[in-house]
């Protein structure tokens, strides 16, 4: 294979993670070498290298074809592979195919997705109906994987289900070093609320699935016109589908304007009509979730290498304090 290879670090000069370590670094690209070698592929060109306290990434040139990336995640992480290639057998229309997981070590090598969304916007006249057009296809995953979600958690997926969700509130807060005297107390006073929310989005029908929990333009693939695929699962979980909604919202409203949130809301509920839910019903466990999705961003950032957060200015528990503390925001749908 072609030794040459550019390191990105962004904005974390001193990341520690696994590539830094020869014999690490050795066994992974050997077993790239052996997948592309299976699929009859050979490597051409420097190899693209983007550490980051979460992920190794690294794009390699393939002659006659597009590149390809291995991926590698933290521990906590590890599940990422092996939910890929689960996903790639369920809900195939949404997903990438990868060349090849080794689930064990979590790594994982997949194939070019084609233009990011965030070029299509871009390029795009109309960014508002394309994010309409992708938040309703992702609810179609999310619906079609409900009978999966036992599956998904045995594959090491955390669990956030909704009737849990209170004890993840508890263990995170007793956790966090983070948090101070006045979040604390916050955040205590909260509890009786976060229990209440969860039983009311409970008994409002709509069960568990996989959370993607970080859906936004740099997370899906626009292979054609109206097509979209979901990748980079890393902070995924187990939990309420709705709480996924806030992050793609967020980012759409901070792009477009608040004014276009019910347009994305009535497009991610449509998939989930019927079964003698109302209309009022699903904007009812939308308002909840978008608080409850909370718990789950901050159960994602204990999701890094072993010593990342030392080496760097990103400290997990700052983080995960401060997902906590938005769960006294009031929705914005």
């Amino acid at each position: 294979m072609n030794g040459d290879a550019v390191v990105d670090r962004g904005r974390y000069p001193d990341v520690v993670t696994p590539w830094e370590r020869e014999e690490w670094r050795a066994a992974a690209l050997d077993w790239v070498s052996d997948v592309l070698d299976a699929h009859g592929l050979r490597e051409t060109g420097p190899r693209r290298v983007r550490l980051r306290p979460w992920s190794v990434l690294v794009r390699l040139s393939v002659e006659g074809a597009g590149p390809v990336w291995f991926k590698a995640g933290p521990p906590a992480g590890r599940f990422e592979a092996g939910l890929t290639e689960a996903l790639s057998e369920w809900v195939p229309e949404h997903v990438l195919k990868p060349l090849a997981v080794d689930a064990g070590r979590g790594w994982s090598l997949l194939p070019d997705g084609g233009p990011l969304l965030a070029d299509v916007l871009r390029d795009g006249p109309d960014g508002p109906r394309t994010w309409e057009a992708l938040l309703g296809r992702y609810a179609c995953l999310q619906r079609s994987l409900l009978p999966y979600a036992g599956k998904i958690e045995a594959l090491g997926v955390p669990g956030a289900r909704t009737a849990t969700l209170p004890r993840v509130f508890d263990r995170l807060v007793a956790e966090n070093g983070a948090l101070t005297e006045a979040d604390r107390a916050v955040l205590n006073g909260l509890r009786p609320r976060v229990a209440e929310w969860c039983e009311e989005l409970a008994g409002l029908g709509i069960a568990d699935s996989l959370d993607h929990a970080d859906v936004h333009a740099g997370q899906v693939f626009v292979p054609s016109p109206g097509r979209f695929t979901f990748f980079d699962w890393g902070d995924a979980a187990v939990s309420h589908p709705f709480c996924s909604f806030v992050v793609p919202a967020g980012h759409a409203a901070e792009r477009y304007g608040p004014g276009v949130l019910p347009r994305l809301r009535d497009a991610y509920l449509e998939p989930w009509t019927g079964g003698g839910r109302t209309a009022r019903d699903l904007r009812r466990a939308l308002r909840l979730a978008w608080r409850l999705g909370a718990i789950g961003r901050a159960v994602a950032w204990g999701r890094l290498f072993p010593g990342a957060a030392d080496a760097t200015d990103l400290a997990g528990d700052a983080q995960a304090a401060g997902s906590l503390l938005r769960l006294r925001d009031e929705p914005a749908v």
